[in-house]
C-alpha cells in the first residue's frame, strides 16, 4: 500500500512506516499531521486510483530542524561584483503512520522503544580489586624521540 501526496508544493510516494522531509509545516500539541492533498493511493500491486473523499494520510512529527547550508555566489567580471549569501532551508521529519482508503486501513509498525544502556559493571569490579591490593597502573611516559644529528654543508674554496 503507497500513496502519492504533495506537500510544500512537492509530491511524495509515501508507504506506512516511511520517513519522509518536508518543508517546515505548522503541527499541533500532539505531532499529528494530517496531509490534505491525496493524489493518488494504491492498494496493492498494480491498483492504482484516484482517491476519493475518504482517503487520508496519517503521520507523526518526528523532527524538526535546518538543512545543510548552501552558499549563494553572484559575480560579475571585470566590474569587482562579488556577494556571497548563506541559505539553510527549514525541514519538518514526519514518519508517515497510516493510510486508510476505500475503507482499508493500513498502519506502520509501532517503533520498540529504546532502553537505557547499562553500565558496565566489569569496569567498577576491576576498580575495586585495584584499590583492595593498593597497586595501581603506572602510565608510562613516551620517552621523547631524539632528531638526527644534522650535517653542515662543506665549504666552497
Amino acid at each position: 500500500m503507497y500513496a502519492v501526496i504533495r506537500a510544500g508544493g512537492k509530491q511524495y510516494r509515501v508507504a506506512p512506516g516511511d520517513v519522509i522531509r518536508v518543508e517546515k509545516l505548522a503541527t499541533g500539541t500532539d505531532g499529528q499531521v494530517e496531509f490534505p492533498e491525496i493524489l493518488a493511493v494504491s492498494g496493492g500491486e498494480g491498483q492504482i486510483g484516484k482517491p476519493q473523499s475518504g482517503a487520508r494520510v496519517v503521520g507523526q512529527l518526528v523532527e524538526e530542524g535546518r538543512g545543510a547550508k548552501i552558499l549563494v555566489f553572484h559575480y560579475k567580471r571585470k566590474k569587482q561584483y562579488k556577494k556571497l549569501r548563506g541559505h539553510r532551508q527549514s525541514f519538518t521529519a514526519v514518519r508517515i503512520t497510516e493510510i486508510a482508503f476505500d475503507g482499508q486501513s493500513f498502519k506502520a509498525p509501532e517503533l520498540p522503544k529504546k532502553e537505557a544502556k547499562a553500565k558496565k559493571v566489569a569496569a567498577a569490579g576491576e576498580h575495586e580489586s585495584e584499590e583492595k591490593t593498593g597497586k595501581k597502573h603506572a602510565k608510562k611516559k613516551a620517552a621523547p624521540k631524539k632528531n638526527a644529528a644534522k650535517k653542515t654543508a662543506a665549504k666552497k674554496k
